[in-house]
């Protein structure tokens, strides 16, 4: 394993470890009886808190992923063009899977895919 990824490996550890202990503090938090006035707020709290935890276990899979890549020698190609993902990339994103066209090229083609579904809906 190179020097620049072993840096990686450590980032994305560090996240993980962070995503982990976040995600054990939210589910010690009890529940409390509230008052019939207050019951939207705590609804749309626990609907916040909900989107948050799915973007945490998002995050989670996608370091495990990227922690799989750096053990079986894959990690920082593309999975898409199969170039070198650049430095800069990793710097900011260790869990990158994609070079920055192949990201967006992802991306449009999952806009595109989730129009035509609510079209078709």
């Amino acid at each position: 394993m190179s020097a620049a990824h072993e840096v990686h490996r450590q980032a994305l550890l560090r996240k993980r470890d962070l995503i982990l202990t976040a995600l054990r503090v939210d589910r010690g938090q009890p529940v409390e009886r509230v008052g019939e006035e207050d019951q939207g707020t705590v609804a749309h709290e626990e609907f916040v808190n909900m989107r948050l935890n799915h973007m945490d276990y998002a995050q989670l899979r996608m370091i495990d992923e990227a922690l799989d890549r750096i053990e079986s020698g894959d990690y920082g190609t593309c999975l898409y063009c199969e170039e070198e993902i650049p430095s800069k990339r990793l710097a900011a994103l260790p869990w990158a899977k994609y070079c920055v066209p192949c990201q967006e090229r992802a991306a449009a083609e999952c806009l595109v895919d989730d129009r035509s579904f609510r079209l078709a809906s």
